[in-house]
């Protein structure tokens, strides 16, 4: 898509100091995904869910066990027994299936992360582009100032205008001087931010560096909608059901006991005798037979059906919000681009050549500056609602 007469002009301003390091967005992101701490605890969770699964495979370890009775010399009797539990009702098969779908929910929540790391850098890396831009223009409403100034004073000094005049140029230039600090402090705090999410304690780059300050336009409401299940979020929370089911199967399994099966020897010192020894054991289910854990994870199971559809919700409703904000803001920018910045610049320009002929009267250039400067604002506050508009909708979606 061409970049707009006004975009491209405004990107112009976008260029530093030659030798001055500059960032791109795919240089911010890169260092993001691979510096931010924040996104690399998210990545150990992986980690994580492997351990979980590993041992949940495993299966109960043997005991061994030594006994000894009347320990007098002669006649003590001495027992060894190795004992081994046996996993009845498929507990193991439900645990690793637990396992498993902690495992890919691990992997989803990564996905989802990563997407909400990409928003917010993208949101950071054009509102540090902004602030850049607005330093630019306060300075260049500073040098009009300047100028208008310097306008007054030579006609003041000819007689031609009243020294009220020259103060109001000069209350006009002081504001304008303020307008730049804030401006630099609000490009140093928003770089700060940006370097934040990439893992730097402080901005390493001079400026930034970006094609244009234009997110593009709007996509298709029904094309993305079609698409909500396959977002990272509803897989997400599509796996929390798949775990909860799989939850429930684990405590349904535990309502079986475990059969104990025992082998050892025994040792009679009095009668000098030897004889093996073969045992069972099983716990009787008579009063626990787990139905409160049961009761527990069949509620979970549900409460993860009602969450996945309480996502959805969310993000389609999400979705149209951040679709329309998208589609008036950059409305707006265009209006901006095509008629109400070049007016406001003639409307300066005219003023300020019909002062120098003595045609309009000093008022009139201070109100054509204003009204730039405030048009300039107006049309940066548009672009920053049309950029976090999209960083919302790339925050469900991931890349468009």
């Amino acid at each position: 898509m061409p970049i707009p007469r006004k975009i491209a002009l405004l990107c112009l301003l976008l260029a530093g100091p030659a030798g001055a390091e500059g960032l791109s967005l795919d240089q911010a992101l890169d260092a993001a995904f691979a510096q931010n701490p924040d996104f690399a605890a998210i990545g150990r969770e992986i980690g994580i869910a492997e351990g979980e699964r590993r041992q949940a495979g495993l299966i109960p370890n043997p005991e061994l066990s030594w006994e000894v009775e009347d320990t007098r010399r002669d006649t003590s009797t001495t027992t060894v027994t190795l004992s081994q539990a046996l996993e009845l009702g498929g507990k193991r098969g439900a645990r690793i299936e637990v396992a498993e779908a902690g495992q890919a929910v691990a992997r989803l929540e990564l996905e989802r992360q990563r997407n909400s790391l990409r928003a917010d850098v993208i949101q950071a890396f054009h509102a540090a582009l902004r602030a850049q831009t607005a330093l630019e223009l306060a300075q260049q409403s500073q040098a009009l100032t300047e100028r208008g100034l310097r306008l007054v004073e030579g006609r003041v000094r000819a007689g031609q205008s009243s020294p009220v005049e020259a103060t109001r140029a000069q209350v006009q230039l002081a504001q304008a001087e303020a307008a730049v600090r804030r401006a630099r402090t609000e490009r140093t705090v928003a770089n700060q931010a940006l370097a934040r999410l990439t893992g730097s304690a402080e901005a390493r780059f001079d400026r930034l560096d970006a094609s244009s300050l234009s997110p593009g336009p709007a996509p298709k409401a029904e094309r993305l909608l079609a698409t909500v299940e396959q977002t990272a979020e509803w897989r997400l929370a599509a796996a929390q059901i798949e775990r909860g089911d799989a939850s429930l199967g684990s405590e349904k399994a535990q309502r079986i006991p475990n059969l104990t099966v025992s082998l050892g020897s025994q040792y009679s010192r009095e009668e000098r005798e030897r004889v093996n020894v073969v045992g069972l054991s099983m716990p009787l289910p008579l009063f626990d037979r787990n139905q409160g854990n049961v009761l527990a994870a069949a509620r979970r199971a549900d409460q993860a059906r009602d969450l996945r559809n309480a996502v959805e919700l969310r993000l389609r409703s999400e979705t149209r919000s951040a679709l329309e904000q998208w589609g008036t803001a950059m409305g707006e920018v265009q209006a901006f681009d095509r008629t109400i910045l070049p007016a406001a610049q003639q409307a300066v320009d005219t003023a300020t050549r019909g002062f120098e002929m003595g045609k309009f009267a000093f008022l009139d250039v201070l109100d054509a500056q204003r009204t730039l400067i405030e048009a300039r604002g107006l049309y940066l506050d548009a672009l920053a609602q049309a950029t976090d508009a999209r960083a919302q909708v790339e925050r469900i979606y991931g890349e468009l």
